[in-house]
């Protein structure tokens, strides 16, 4: 799985700029087309999610507002707003690497594509084998900013 190594890599990246370490990839046809990891710190734009990062580059780069033949490949299970704009961008498949159990939008919590308000429903897809490493940052990088902050 490359692109969710792709992935990882972005991840690494929003945390050199104290974001969140998430990271997402769209593919089309077999290669890259567009690229994300969160920018919320880094502009200061609570929005500016990996997969919204990554949409909005996708549908520039193809000039269209549908990627109904892409996929998303992400380190974490995306929160609500992400799926929402996964199927609004129609995009087929999602492919997300550690679960979110508290803000999760997939598969815990809202399950948006569980639900019949949403006419496009993209396949889900877990990829265990990138869970453990994309957890792993996430948990190493939320440890540090508790430490930072209790003076430690």
């Amino acid at each position: 799985m490359r692109f969710m190594k792709q992935a990882i890599n972005l991840a690494i990246r929003a945390k050199s700029h104290d974001d969140v370490p998430i990271g997402a990839v769209i593919v089309r046809d077999g290669q890259i087309i567009a690229r994300g990891e969160n920018r919320v710190q880094k502009c200061k734009n609570p929005i500016l999610h990996a997969e919204i990062v990554a949409i909005n580059r996708a549908c520039k780069k193809l000039g269209t507002k549908f990627l109904d033949d892409c996929d998303i490949y992400v380190t974490l299970e995306p929160c609500a707003m992400c799926a929402t704009a996964i199927s609004l961008a129609r995009i087929r498949g999602v492919y997300y690497a550690a679960t979110d159990e508290k803000g999760g939008g997939v598969t815990h919590n809202a399950k948006i594509y569980e639900t019949d308000r949403h006419l496009w429903r993209p396949t889900v897809t877990q990829v265990p084998e990138y869970a453990a490493e994309s957890a792993t940052l996430l948990r190493e990088f939320f440890a540090a900013r508790r430490k930072n902050k209790n003076g430690e």
